[in-house]
């Protein structure tokens, strides 16, 4: 990998952020879109309806075959995240060669960023990623894209909600933030869009078919991109293990000889 590791892995993060034969895994069959009649106009049940196919978890454990492409640079890499709800988020980022070049921490107020590549990291606030991205994200809208679940924030009925060619849209403003979630048959997340005109920030997600995951659905797959200015970041995960509720570590230690970067 080249340099400013840091700075792509931040960017990463916030898109956020195994090799040989691919597990069998179920995939759950979209089904056909319905042509009965829904009555939109109960905003709140409907809601309720979409939320209720959230993954409820208190950990997660995921790893996946990974491509990073930052502004045109790409590398292939695995990537292992790690969840604690509410509380933490754990990002290792592997080379082909089975180096782990950076590690991440991400907490509701904290960011922790180790570049082992160049021997250095940073410490910052939570809204040093605001220097990248809208001043809306937060520590609860990075935790439902990295968890395939809609975002919280967004769920209320502010937001408008209808019915576009028989699946679920939700769309509104929040500041200077444009959202669009669009639901698949399952009442799960297809894809998200963020949008910031005025500081020229774009992000989409978007989910692969779904599978199950104790008792509930998590995308095998997802795509990031992002645009912020000119730097664009493009992130395609294939998982290769996810599991829900057990038990984790988030081992981040700095050793002396780094240098911090203020």
């Amino acid at each position: 990998m080249k340099r400013n590791i840091l700075n792509s892995l931040s960017l990463v993060v916030i898109a956020i952020v195994a090799f040989g034969c691919k597990p069998k895994r179920i995939i759950v069959t979209t089904p056909p879109v319905s042509q009965e009649k829904v009555e939109v106009d109960k905003k709140p049940e409907n809601l309720n309806l979409l939320k209720s196919k959230n993954l409820s978890f208190n950990t997660l454990a995921l790893r996946g075959k990974a491509n990073l492409n930052m502004d045109g640079d790409e590398h292939n890499v695995t990537m292992i995240i790690r969840m604690q709800k509410d509380k933490k988020i754990w990002v290792s980022i592997t080379a082909i060669a089975g180096i782990e070049v950076a590690r991440a921490v991400i907490t509701p107020d904290s960011l922790l960023l180790l570049d082992r590549l160049q021997k250095k990291y940073v410490k910052k606030p939570f809204n040093y990623i605001h220097q990248y991205a809208n001043k809306q994200l937060n520590f609860g809208l990075l935790q439902a894209v990295l968890s395939g679940n809609a975002i919280p924030d967004f769920m209320n009925v502010n937001s408008d909600l209808i019915q576009e060619s028989g699946v679920w849209v939700l769309s509104g403003t929040n500041g200077d933030l444009t959202y669009r979630s669009l639901f698949n048959t399952l009442l799960k997340v297809a894809e998200t869009t963020l949008n910031d005109a005025k500081a020229g920030q774009a992000f989409k997600v978007t989910y692969g078919k779904y599978t199950p995951v104790n008792s509930a659905l998590f995308p095998s797959s997802l795509k990031i991109n992002t645009m912020s200015g000119a730097k664009k970041i493009n992130v395609e995960i294939e998982f290769t293990k996810i599991e829900s509720n057990v038990a984790v570590e988030f081992p981040f230690s700095v050793p002396k000889s780094f240098e911090l970067i203020n």
